[in-house]
């Protein structure tokens, strides 16, 4: 029993930097961050696609550790390659960084269904690809002993209904006079994502550099928004516009509205800049560059008040109101999924939310999944029907505006609750208690002999064997073990390497076998001559796998160099 995950990792889920900003992306970098620094664990094992991939991950380690003062090879290392998971042994339990692990089950199933366990993570549910994943995973083989994070209640209840209707339909449909048994569902504990607290320390010259820049006076009210500026897929900023065009004729002091993020396109720009002149034209509005650390950085350290009042599905989490707990920032959010748990009463005002029921968007639902509609028009339209109480965000605007003591107060405890709670250090080990429980589970199936036998390759569902998939197509296939192979005549054509450099096939990376095992087989066959050899053969003479010589037979013939 190992409290420890091998890292299932390739830079889009990690590499914000590289591969643009976005919410997973962001958590990615940080939950590895946050491992290589708090995990307890005797090595590190990533797990990767191939070579550069784990380059990647060396780099980033080694990045980690010159930051820290720690000096390279602090942590022991080691790289697994997909397609030989199991060598991840002895660790158990491979992190995967979202909930979407069907396909990585049925990779599993290839070593057996006890070989290890898998744990998701949460990011966005809101998406096609992901709604049907988690009705995939339940028709995958899933074992008990694997887990889906989830990052907040909310998304803990959304999940479980989804699964209780993938369930009720697996039942109706291959149930029978006899009921179908399904297999029990993965563990779904409640883990929030963590932030590293001491990297969101406010800075004081930052913070009043950046309000003398905007002309922010003393006393007056900087509320500020760290964000995707996007009104489709996070906030639609009019109702907020419009509270704070309200607040501030009742304070009496002048708010400004501190938005530091990136815009998607032009038309979400003109949405916030023209929203703003129109519908709050005395309030200050600045657009900040939400991808400069230094301006994040900023942002956090100048204002008064963090607010996120976020109306859209696509938000599970809500990392930044963590992060401004973190710089000691009262918060305004709407009272809507991670935030009902992020921020209590002590550290800032929620707002009333209210979205239509069932019946009145289950057509936007199948519009969706039905291709009608994009991801992005889904979203909008749920947001559009999505209610955060304007008066009540007024009055919240108001009683942080006017009462600085407030503010302070809940400052205060907002970064004690996020050092307490949200800090990696704190995360990490609950990260680390739920694989321990995966593994203790794998192993007692193990003793037990309650794991399933591998599926052969060639009997994989989702990925039959292409020979065995495809096999109506051609005039014949395969090949007995007693057939003769010779070489073909070719003093009128190219040769073998010429050949291969015109058809380049390694321009896709790819090519059958390594050139050098396909001119050793050509070789061979022409020291055999007319009469021939087997396969067999010539994999005992060249000491090379006997499936390896049988592909570079039929990439020989292909090009008439055999037969």
């Amino acid at each position: 029993m190992t409290a420890n995950a091998a890292i299932w990792y390739a830079p889009d889920g990690y590499d914000p930097g590289t591969k643009g900003i976005n919410g997973r992306r962001v958590a990615g970098e940080s939950f590895l961050t946050g491992f290589l620094t708090h995990a307890q664990v005797d090595e590190v094992v990533c797990l990767t696609l191939g070579r550069s991939d784990e380059d990647h991950f060396r780099a980033f380690a080694a990045r980690l550790d010159s930051g820290l003062g720690s000096g390279p090879g602090s942590r022991p290392i080691r790289g697994v390659r997909l397609d030989n998971p199991a060598a991840i042994a002895p660790v158990d339990v491979v992190s995967y960084p979202s909930p979407n692990f069907a396909a990585e089950t049925w990779r599993r199933a290839l070593c057996g269904g006890g070989a290890y366990a898998i744990c998701g993570i949460t990011h966005t549910t809101a998406t096609k690809a992901v709604m049907q994943g988690m009705f995939d995973l339940r028709a995958a083989p899933q074992m008990p002993w694997d887990a889906v994070i989830c990052t907040s209640r909310a998304v803990h209840a959304s999940l479980s209904d989804q699964m209780a209707l993938t369930d009720a339909h697996l039942e109706q449909r291959f149930g029978g006079a006899g009921r179908a048994v399904l297999p029990p569902r993965p563990l779904m504990p409640v883990i929030p994502l963590g932030i590293d607290c001491a990297a969101f320390a406010p800075d004081a010259a930052a913070g009043a550099g950046l309000r003398a820049r905007l002309g922010i006076a003393d006393g007056e009210i900087a509320c500020a928004i760290i964000a995707r500026l996007t009104p489709h897929e996070k906030f639609d900023p009019l109702p907020l516009y419009l509270a704070l065009a309200r607040a501030q004729r009742q304070v009496g002091t002048r708010f400004h509205l501190l938005l530091c993020g990136q815009f998607r396109d032009d038309h979400s720009r003109r949405i916030f800049a023209d929203g703003a002149s129109g519908m709050m034209p005395e309030v200050g509005f600045h657009l900040l560059d939400g991808a400069d650390a230094a301006e994040r950085k900023a942002t956090l350290s100048g204002a008064d008040i963090f607010l996120f009042p976020i109306d859209n599905v696509q938000e599970t989490f809500g990392l930044a109101p963590v992060e401004a707990m973190a710089a000691g920032l009262p918060l305004i959010v709407s009272d809507w999924d991670g935030m009902r748990d992020t921020v209590t009463p002590e550290t800032g005002l929620r707002v009333a939310t209210e979205m239509p029921h069932g019946e009145l968007t289950s057509y936007l639902g199948c519009r969706h999944f039905g291709g009608t509609d994009s991801y992005v028009q889904y979203v909008s339209q749920l947001s559009a029907l999505t209610r955060v109480n304007v008066p009540a965000l007024t009055l919240a605007l108001v009683r942080l505006g006017s009462d600085p003591a407030l503010r302070a107060r809940m400052g205060q405890a907002g970064r004690k609750r996020a050092r307490e709670v949200y800090d990696w250090s704190v995360v990490i080990p609950q990260m680390q208690a739920l694989w321990a429980e995966q593994s203790a589970m794998l192993a007692h199936a193990r003793a037990s002999g309650q794991v399933p036998p591998p599926i052969h390759a060639a009997q994989l569902p989702p990925a039959p064997a292409p020979g065995r998939f495809f096999r109506s197509y051609p005039t014949a296939i395969g090949a007995r073990p007693d057939r003769r192979f010779r070489a073909r005549p070719r003093a009128d054509r190219p040769g073998l390497e010429e050949t291969l450099s015109l058809r380049d096939y390694e321009r896709l990376r790819r090519l059958v076998e390594a050139r050098p095992q396909i001119a050793a087989v050509l070789a061979a066959l022409d020291a055999v001559g007319g009469a021939g050899t087997t396969a067999g053969d010539l994999a005992r003479a060249l000491a090379l796998p006997a499936p390896a010589v049988m592909r570079i037979l039929y990439w020989l013939m292909k090009y008439d160099f055999a037969e």
